[in-house]
């Protein structure tokens, strides 16, 4: 009797042991590019995508004014194409274009969408121990940060710059309790950056070169001023960066954090935060990232769309995009002008994506 319980013991440990080599291979097979040199490629087909079909995804994008889409399979790159805008380019457009890379390839200040830099940033400084999200604001920016009183002030945390609940308006005036009210407000998001800043005493160039951009190789994207017409919207700061380097962003989101054998934000939990529902006023929103379903409400139905219910977005104007499906292992990023097609671009765009995707067994 004694000789089958420690069988079935050893084979039950067996069995864990392998589950977890399966799940290390499984982690294991992400790739991750290097800074100098080649970056590897699949071929659709190689991995049950229609290359033909994934093309057709790739010509809507190039009519609809984007500058260039990069799509990884597992970091490494499955689709990639460039265009050069002809006719009429939008003021917009040409005030972000900042430069061109090695390669030639744009250079472009991706608007909002370095909301969803910030929330890495802000992770990595609690992470540090520098900050805690549930600090006040006004603990690392002093009274005045804003247009409340100072009472007002004290009451609003990291956590409502992030969520977007401060309860400000975008003119910085007080309108409701923090948390009370869901705004899209980037006047107060601005203030997140501020804060991790005076938490690591360094300014917002040297934290973020040293935690982010220099370990993941994003040798062509920075912050850059947008002068006074950005301090007059709230924001002075613009984040540059090339089709590439969002999309090593999306495959350091896509791994949990880390960048090959490299911890880059350790704290798993306020990643998984960070790209689900952070509160229960716009389900649609994490901690700066756009998010497709609320996957923190049992069942809850997904937003209606075309793309994969998982998916978690940096967004910003322009359609400037990067999409991270950890279901596909999948990350895109999309540059360029407005598309003609406005709001449905993303859903025409993922509806075609979808019909090269492998079938579903």
């Amino acid at each position: 009797m004694m000789k089958k319980i420690t069988t079935v013991v050893a084979t039950f440990f067996l069995l864990l042991a392998v589950l977890g080599l399966r799940h290390s291979l499984q982690a294991g097979e992400l790739y991750f590019p290097p800074e100098e040199g080649e970056w590897e490629r699949v071929e659709p087909a190689d991995v049950s995508w229609d290359k033909a079909k994934l093309q057709r995804a790739l010509d809507y994008a190039g009519a609809q004014r984007s500058t260039g889409v990069v799509i990884l399979h597992r970091g490494k790159i499955m689709a990639e194409q460039y265009w050069e805008l002809t006719g009429a380019k939008s003021a917009k457009f040409n005030r972000r274009l900042i430069g061109r890379d090695k390669a030639g390839r744009g250079i472009e200040d991706v608007a909002s969408a370095q909301k969803s830099v910030a929330s890495v940033l802000v992770g990595v400084a609690q992470q540090k121990g520098l900050l805690k999200i549930d600090d006040s604001v006004t603990q690392y920016l002093g009274e005045g940060w804003s247009r409340a009183t100072p009472e007002q002030e004290r009451a609003i945390k990291i956590r409502h710059l992030i969520t977007m609940t401060s309860g400000l308006t975008v003119r910085g005036e007080f309108a409701a309790e923090p948390g009370a009210k869901w705004l899209y407000n980037t006047r107060a998001y601005a203030k997140s950056m501020d804060v991790v800043a005076a938490a690591a005493k360094m300014d917002r160039h040297e934290l973020t070169k040293k935690w982010l951009t220099q370990p993941i190789g994003m040798a062509d994207s920075k912050w850059t001023s947008r002068g006074v017409l950005g301090e007059r919207a709230g924001n002075g700061f613009g984040f540059a960066t090339s089709a590439r380097d969002l999309a090593r962003f999306g495959l350091l989101a896509l791994a949990g954090g880390k960048w090959d054998e490299q911890v880059v934000l350790a704290d798993r939990d306020y990643l998984k935060a960070s790209t689900t529902t952070s509160q229960r006023l716009n389900p649609y929103y994490g901690y700066l990232w756009w998010v497709s379903r609320d996957a923190n409400a049992a069942g809850r139905a997904p937003r209606p769309t075309t793309a994969p219910a998982d998916m978690f977005a940096a967004k910003g104007a322009l359609n400037r995009r990067c999409f991270v499906v950890p279901s596909l292992d999948l990350v895109v990023t999309r540059l360029g002008d407005q598309p003609d097609a406005g709001r449905t671009f993303d859903r025409q765009f993922w509806k075609l994506l979808m019909e090269a995707a492998p079938e579903k067994k």
